[in-house]
């Protein structure tokens, strides 16, 4: 699945193609690229275009509607902001079957917690399963399979993510949660 998204996308560019630093990486080893010339993205650009709201996490109520302004403040806004979360979409999480990415502070274990839905089918569950024992061994995960929606609902601390630090902006957050996730989807294909 991955190997077709990123050759479908990478076809469908013209020019110079920029791409995610582990996109590019990916691509040049499984030879997609196929005469393209390819850059890394500045990796402070990636969700420039992205989707992003805020809401109640209690009601869901919508909050409103950020530009990618809104990602350079520190992830201690949801700290100050308890009652918020962040969702967002975009282009690049479609690229790796993931559907949005919500994020929040865990008002009981004070952890950032990323909840998102994987585009995989049922079939795929050990195979997640065992990159995210492996990739998360401290902090856990809740993963669950929604036959009806035909999506895997994933959540986890980006506390027990490698890279991970108290000051980090959003933006550097959800850069970080890619790289993770892109790790899985490419683990995956391997399986």
């Amino acid at each position: 699945m991955l190997k077709n998204q990123v050759e479908k996308f990478i076809a469908s560019q013209n020019g110079l193609v920029e791409l995610h630093i582990d996109i590019k990486e990916y691509a040049e080893r499984n030879g997609l690229l196929q005469g393209k010339e390819a850059k890394v993205m500045d990796s402070g650009s990636l969700f420039d275009n992205a989707y992003i709201e805020r809401g109640d996490k209690e009601t869901e109520e919508f909050l409103g509607e950020e530009s990618s302004a809104f990602l350079e403040q520190s992830i201690s806004y949801f700290k100050d902001n308890k009652n918020e979360f962040m969702y967002m979409e975009s282009n690049w999480f479609e690229l790796i079957g993931v559907d949005a990415v919500s994020f929040e502070n865990d008002d009981v274990f004070g952890t950032f917690d990323v909840m998102l839905g994987l585009k995989l089918q049922k079939k795929h569950g050990p195979a997640i399963t065992k990159y995210l024992e492996e990739m998360l061994p401290e902090t856990g995960y809740d993963l669950m399979f929604d036959g009806n929606e035909g999506l895997w609902s994933l959540n986890f601390a980006l506390n027990g993510l490698s890279g991970y630090r108290e000051d980090l902006s959003i933006r550097e957050a959800y850069s970080l949660i890619y790289g993770f996730l892109f790790g899985m989807a490419e683990s995956i294909e391997i399986k």
